[in-house]
């Protein structure tokens, strides 16, 4: 449904720049850094139109594929980590099978220094 949503506005943002184009047909003076030309109006604001929708879809599908391998990074690390709770999960069971209470182990991330 979103993506239907997406669709018929975007489509009806294209009539509405079409519309604004042709109301406007009037050559007017683009100015390039090396020199000046006179293009019809409808060209000037049909070719801004395309480069803004090309511009934003290049940021979008960048995004999107960053997104992606956060989404894969994370994946992967998620299931080293439930494999590592099941481990400890079935060492824990064994343990309470055996009747035995194992040593309190601290566990630190810390790099000794001397």
């Amino acid at each position: 449904m979103k993506y239907q949503w997406l669709a018929i506005l975007s489509l009806v943002f294209a009539v509405i720049i079409a519309i604004f184009a042709v109301a406007n047909v009037d050559p007017v003076p683009v100015n390039y850094i090396f020199g000046q030309a006179q293009w019809p109006l409808i060209l000037v604001i049909l070719i801004s139109a395309l480069l803004g929708f090309l511009l934003s879809g290049t940021v979008a599908i960048i995004r999107t594929f960053t997104l992606q391998r956060k989404v894969k990074a994370l994946q992967k690390e998620i299931a080293v980590k439930e494999s590592l709770i099941a481990t400890q999960q079935n060492e824990i069971a064994e343990y309470q099978k055996a009747d035995v209470t194992p040593e309190a182990m601290v566990v630190t991330n810390e790099n000794n220094r001397m």
